[in-house]
């Protein structure tokens, strides 16, 4: 692809596709770019490769589904669509990119920090590209045109329901991203964590993050996030304490770098990422639901006891950024104004805070 962008007339046609892109930072899924408009991208591509068009396909198909896009957003706002760019890869968060500028030149990038040269990545897909609903047209009795006469509006839509009963999560921070550049936007996830069947084992019962539905749904892509995502709801917590008498929860947060909702790590990054948090903190660093003396219902610190997490997703791929264990904040020692839980990661230091509460 990277050829390609030497002429003029494919840069101009990169570009007014990535700008027209309706997806989160102009994503644009690779396969389908190739195949859009007639195959106009992959006989372009083809031709100044020198190689047939079919072998593109066959190309594009046979690795795994891939997106690109400019990660950061200077270099988005800053290409007019002219020859300084590159198209850079890596398969893993945080490998070394390799870059190609449009000669053909290869270039190995830092993968710390982005160049001045604006940079397209090309990378697997973490992106959902379900198409989105098209707008409803405006049908005839939509208004009242300006003459008289017109049907009156409609009344208002009723109140919407009050939000299941649960645990919730309503303020975020985080110290960093945990996404190399190259990945662009972060994007965090909550899961619940607790006690496979009797054994002394770990296993995720709930999933919060951009790719769940609701009230599961949140979108977190900077360090600070404000809003209502429910975490665990109330007949979860119930069922869970009825199959898992004396048990507890933890709450955990990961940067997702492909797979959404699944943890993908190894046995050895996920037992040096607990066991630092719970020698600190004295094993309290799950939680439960209880009630104060004043009937308040709260989400409270509690024991936690089971460290393995049974069935780690593949890392073949990529690994998950395990950002850490929330452990409340009268555990942890460490307060900050509005929030209550600590998010504490691999040996114990605070990778940001979070504020759980039930409602």
């Amino acid at each position: 692809m990277a050829r390609a962008l030497a002429h003029p007339a494919f840069r101009a046609y990169v570009k007014a596709q990535l700008d027209s892109s309706p997806f989160r930072e102009h994503k644009l899924h690779f396969q389908r770019f190739l195949g859009a408009h007639g195959g106009h991208a992959r006989d372009e591509v083809a031709r100044h490769a020198g190689v047939p068009a079919g072998q593109i396909d066959r190309e594009a198909l046979a690795v795994i589904p891939l997106e690109f896009y400019f990660p950061v957003p200077a270099h988005r706002r800053a290409w007019t669509g002219d020859a300084n760019v590159l198209v850079a890869t890596a398969l893993r968060d945080h490998d070394v990119p390799v870059a190609f500028d449009p000669q053909g030149h290869r270039i190995l990038l830092d993968p710390d920090r982005p160049p001045a040269t604006p940079v397209i990545a090309l990378v697997p897909v973490e992106t959902d590209f379900t198409p989105r609903p098209a707008m409803q047209l405006c049908q005839e009795d939509c208004g009242s045109g300006g003459g008289g006469g017109g049907s009156p509006p409609p009344p208002p839509p009723p109140s919407p329901p009050a939000p299941p009963a649960g645990l919730y999560m309503t303020q975020a921070h985080f110290a960093a991203d945990f996404e190399g550049w190259l990945k662009g936007a972060p994007e965090f996830e909550l899961h619940v964590l607790g006690q496979k069947g009797q054994t002394d084992s770990l296993t995720d019962y709930q999933c919060a993050g951009e790719k769940q539905p609701a009230p599961y749904y949140f979108d977190q892509n900077g360090l600070d996030w404000g809003g209502s995502v429910m975490v665990f709801s109330k007949s979860q917590i119930d069922g869970y304490n009825a199959a898992h008498p004396g048990q507890n929860v933890r709450v955990y947060v990961v940067e997702d770098d492909d797979t959404a909702c699944q943890i993908k790590t190894s046995s050895d990054a996920w037992k040096k990422a607990l066991e630092a948090v719970d020698a600190a903190n004295k094993a309290r660093t799950a939680g439960k639901d209880t009630t104060s003396s004043t009937g308040e219902k709260l989400w409270k610190f509690a024991q936690a006891f089971q460290k393995l997490l049974s069935a780690l997703a593949s890392i073949i791929n990529t690994n998950d950024e395990l950002v850490g264990d929330a452990v409340q904040d009268s555990v942890a020692g460490e307060y900050h104004a509005g929030f209550n839980w600590i998010v504490k990661g691999e040996n114990n230091v605070t990778n940001g805070w979070v504020r759980l509460e039930m409602q």
